[in-house]
């Protein structure tokens, strides 16, 4: 396993980042593709043994349970002080009125519901999931800093939004001497690159680590173009379809040179779209949603595979601009 700094924090995560939005209860929540902890703590385990420290969760991903799986999987299989663990505050958690956002209510209550699922005493990067548009961004980030003051956060980060809006919350932080976000995570990957216009080059100017999310575009980077339909999240993932549904003609010549560029090499062609995110200057780690032990291998290997700049410029060449969306 290779690591390195989130950013320009002192905080050390290795170069694959286990998501852990597949883990939990499949009644609950949302997706319907979910493993059940059986499985769920399989893949963690083998993440923990290949060397991988940083794990990504939510409080919303399964309604709760993906946060428990892991808490119990990290206890059960590593020592709390060397993993890196993640989550999310901002979906709805429950249904009155005050059940979601960033507001200093909603974060006070969603930071101790998450270390108790967690079964740890504190949360290493603490992020928001999406940017709240009905709460002052100075009251989400007094409270954040409030919530890493009291010991129950490490750092902080922040996820899919406009690159002014997370320009206006460093400024806001940096004015305020509040703590300061330390990392972004933006959906990014060979069929959706709209963030390389903003907000990757303003990570790289604040020294802000990147954490792509989805860097397999849901899957679709990990087949050839004929095989995308070929799993059981391909039909239901709602999520998906509404990000790359419809836009599908523009993104077939790019999974078509991927996979080119993939046979040439003799690799599987997800170890080259993810080996092309990693290897993006402002990208810390990679965020893989396994959901089989060969998702992982897959990943991992990736790390060791450089691509040349004739090899990037052929992969990147089909691309055709995007729209910019968030999912939900």
């Amino acid at each position: 396993m290779k690591y390195r700094n989130l950013g320009k924090s002192g905080l050390v995560v290795s170069r694959v980042c286990l998501g852990c939005m597949s883990f939990g209860d499949p009644t609950k929540g949302r997706h319907s593709w979910m493993l059940n902890e059986e499985k769920s703590r399989s893949i963690i385990r083998q993440a923990i043994e290949s060397g991988i420290n940083f794990f990504d969760t939510a409080n919303m991903y399964g309604a709760g349970t993906s946060e428990e799986v892991l808490g119990r999987a990290l206890k059960d299989f590593a020592k709390r002080e060397e993993m890196v663990v993640a989550s999310k505050v901002y979906m709805p958690m429950r249904e009155d009125v005050n059940g979601r956002g960033l507001s200093r209510k909603a974060i006070m209550a969603e930071i101790d519901a998450s270390i108790g699922r967690l079964k740890t005493d504190y949360i290493d990067l603490y992020q928001i999931h999406r940017w709240d548009e009905k709460t002052p961004i100075g009251e989400t980030l007094e409270a954040l800093h409030d919530v890493i003051k009291a010991g129950k956060v490490r750092y902080i980060g922040a996820s899919s939004m406009y690159a002014w809006q997370f320009a206006k919350a460093l400024f806001l932080a940096d004015q305020h001497r509040w703590s300061c976000f330390i990392s972004m995570q933006p959906q990014y990957n060979l069929m959706y690159r709209e963030e390389e216009r903003e907000m990757l080059p303003l990570c790289l100017a604040e020294g802000i680590g990147v954490i792509p999310w989805s860097p397999l575009a849901r899957g679709r980077l990990a087949r050839p173009w004929a095989d995308r339909s070929s799993t059981s999240r391909f039909a239901s993932d709602a999520v998906a379809e509404a990000l790359y549904g419809r836009t599908e003609l523009q993104d077939r010549l790019v999974v078509d040179r991927l996979t080119e560029v993939a046979a040439k090499k003799g690799v599987p062609q997800a170890q080259i779209a993810l080996s092309w995110v990693v290897q993006h200057p402002s990208v810390s780690s990679i965020i893989v949603g396994a959901t089989k032990l060969t998702h992982l291998e897959d990943a991992i290997a990736a790390l060791d595979i450089v691509l040349t700049e004739s090899e990037k410029s052929e992969l990147e060449e089909p691309y055709l601009p995007h729209a910019w969306q968030t999912p939900y």
